[in-house]
């Protein structure tokens, strides 16, 4: 088993607490991602429990053995850093048997280590060359490839993307994750790009000046954020947010702000009858507001209208960045809309999807 367990872990750093309290479970085989700003403690999360940084309380387990005192060498762990960290005198094929080497591994088992993951990584015919020899993409698959001849029970990813161009990180994203079904090995993946976390975990952990605010699957911190950091924090554009007032109108549940006033769905009246009469924090995607002329099926929506300020056109969608009573917002319009910057448009909202959070502590409202 490589479960991984960190139990009230707490790194200080002089008087600044860099991770605070953290407790986490990982399953065994399971690919977490831990997900942040900068500064958020992920890092150092991940570095305790490679053993680069002592606890200062807390316990960090592997399996059902308490490391805290383990050297990083017998940790079982296998770590790629956000620099790739090769070896330039060396050729692709020393460099991922380097460790091994040290590790007196017999050398036909390195042979055999190194050509099955070359193979996995398609770098079979770069074995031979040098680092300088290799684009960036190439350069990140044999840094993966030295940390998968260790056969570790964990792996440890702290931003390995973060030096690929946007094209090459979407696709050395997906081999990561078919490389995660391949070795059926505990991942756990350190990254501040939200996109990357929704994209390759099983579970998500977002942090937030080192402490853990929600961890849960990519759909359900997507879909229920535990609060308003995580509400801002996940999503592309982010989520829109308005303050307004909880009123009970015929008796109906309203949600007024300085930008519109819209009814609160049925299934969120039960949370928001304690609220009546007070200020709240309205979370609204991108995604739930429409083009009122082009509404899908099935939406529950309000409608409301807005000044457009200016538009951005992405191809299959158009981003529409929205005045309303103060308050700027933006949409993620149909591209048939017929808004242009300085006109008015009537827009639709998604009242299913609303987000409601406490004004006060910035709890959601569930």
């Amino acid at each position: 088993m490589a479960n991984v367990h960190f139990e009230g872990v707490t790194k200080r750093f002089g008087d600044v607490a860099a991770v605070n309290n953290l407790t986490l479970e990982v399953a065994d085989k399971e690919f977490l991602v831990l997900v942040g700003p900068s500064g958020c403690g992920k890092t150092t999360a991940l570095r305790v429990l490679a053993g680069l940084e002592e606890t200062t309380e807390g316990t960090v387990s592997i399996g059902s053995r308490v490391v805290n005192d383990v050297p990083p060498k017998d940790r079982d762990i296998a770590m790629v850093f956000q620099s790739y960290a090769l070896y330039p005198h060396m050729s692709v094929y020393d460099n991922m048997a380097f460790g091994l080497k040290l590790r007196k591994i017999p050398k036909d088992q390195i042979k055999e280590r190194v050509g099955r993951a070359a193979k996995t990584l398609g770098i079979e015919m770069l074995l031979d060359r040098k680092p300088k020899q290799l684009s960036g993409g190439q350069r990140q698959r044999v840094a993966v490839g030295r940390a998968i001849v260790r056969e570790p029970s964990v792996f440890l990813f702290d931003e390995p993307l973060s030096n690929l161009d946007a094209k090459l990180r979407v696709q050395t994203r997906a081999e990561i994750s078919k490389l995660h079904q391949q070795l059926q090995t505990t991942f756990i993946y350190v990254t501040h790009d939200q996109v990357e976390a929704m994209t390759m975990a099983t579970r998500i952990a977002v942090m937030k000046d080192g402490v853990l605010q929600q961890c849960d699957t990519p759909q359900a911190v997507y879909s229920t954020p535990a609060n308003i950091f995580v509400a801002g924090f996940i999503g592309s554009p982010s989520m829109n947010f308005f303050e307004g007032t909880v009123e009970e109108s015929d008796g109906k549940l309203m949600l007024n702000s300085k930008a519109f006033r819209i009814p609160i769905p049925e299934n969120k009246r039960k949370a928001c009858g304690a609220y009546t009469g007070k200020p709240v924090t309205l979370g609204i995607r991108p995604e739930d507001i429409h083009d009122a002329l082009f509404v899908p099926p099935d939406v529950q929506s309000a409608t409301i209208s807005a000044k457009v300020d200016i538009t951005e056109m992405m191809g299959n969608e158009i981003y529409v960045y929205l005045m309303s009573g103060g308050s700027s917002f933006v949409a993620r319009l149909d591209p048939r809309t017929g808004a242009r910057g300085g006109g008015d448009v009537k827009l639709a909202v998604n009242i299913a999807n609303l987000h409601l959070f406490d004004r006060t502590t910035e709890l959601a409202i569930t």
